[in-house]
């Protein structure tokens, strides 16, 4: 008997998104109708006070509940627990995980997946810094962190990816499910221990190059904060593993 054909479940985390909601959605569902994969999208809110649950509603009319789900949550909770909440409600095969703010473009989508079915790769990550992956929009300051992070973690983890702070990635939906499960970071260094974690545990990883842009609607959420909370999880996952 043939096996059913793969579904993709896109979880995109939103906290104040009116804005570039409908965008991205549109890009979404025209990427998957054209290259004819099955997929849904599964849109978790932590509870935006700009509206963005009224348009995610609005969105499940145009485009149907079966392809649009609100799943959203009361406050904001952290990303890593946005995903375990999205997972309860995907029934694809595969996750693919990306940001709302359209510094993701969907267009890539047919590449991750073409990709994971040439290597069978457990995830696909995208990467800003091989091929012709790149950063538009960023000012020097931006770039020389997300360079300097990135050297830093390649220095001391060895994680066998070139871009560990991105999130724009496809995984398998058992192996995501296990990730979670030994993940225990928040905020920016989530996305790295991701990474770290699946090359201990042996699952294969496959890279994209995609172009990051920075976001057009909207402020841009990484402050001083994030630096020092990433700095202090980055040492946490080097001394523990």
């Amino acid at each position: 008997m043939a096996s059913p054909p793969d579904k993709y479940s896109v979880l995109l985390p939103t906290y104040n998104e009116r804005e570039n909601l409908p965008l991205i959605v549109w890009l979404l569902v025209r990427s998957f109708e054209r290259s004819g994969n099955e997929f849904e999208i599964i849109i978790i809110d932590d509870g935006s006070p700009d509206g963005t649950q009224e348009i995610a509603e609005q969105l499940i009319k145009i485009y149907g509940s079966d392809k649009i789900l609100l799943k959203p949550r009361a406050k904001k909770l952290g990303l890593g627990t946005a995903y375990i909440h999205g997972m309860k409600h995907a029934t694809g095969n595969f996750i693919i995980i990306m940001d709302a703010d359209l510094s993701h473009h969907p267009k890539f989508i047919p590449e991750f997946i073409r990709k994971q079915k040439e290597g069978n790769f457990d995830l696909v990550s995208g990467t800003r810094y091989k091929g012709n992956g790149g950063v538009h929009g960023w000012d020097l300051k931006r770039k020389l962190i997300s360079r300097g992070a990135n050297f830093l973690t390649q220095v001391l983890l060895r994680p066998g990816a070139s871009d560990l702070t991105g999130s724009f990635r496809l995984y398998r939906k058992e192996v995501l499910e296990k990730l979670m499960e030994k993940c225990v970071s928040k905020g920016y260094v989530f996305q790295m221990e991701m990474i770290v974690r699946a090359r201990q545990l042996g699952f294969s990883i496959g890279e994209v190059p995609i172009s990051f842009v920075d976001r057009v609607y909207g402020e841009s959420k990484l402050g001083g904060n994030e630096i020092v909370s990433f700095l202090k999880g980055l040492l946490t996952l080097f001394a523990t593993t």
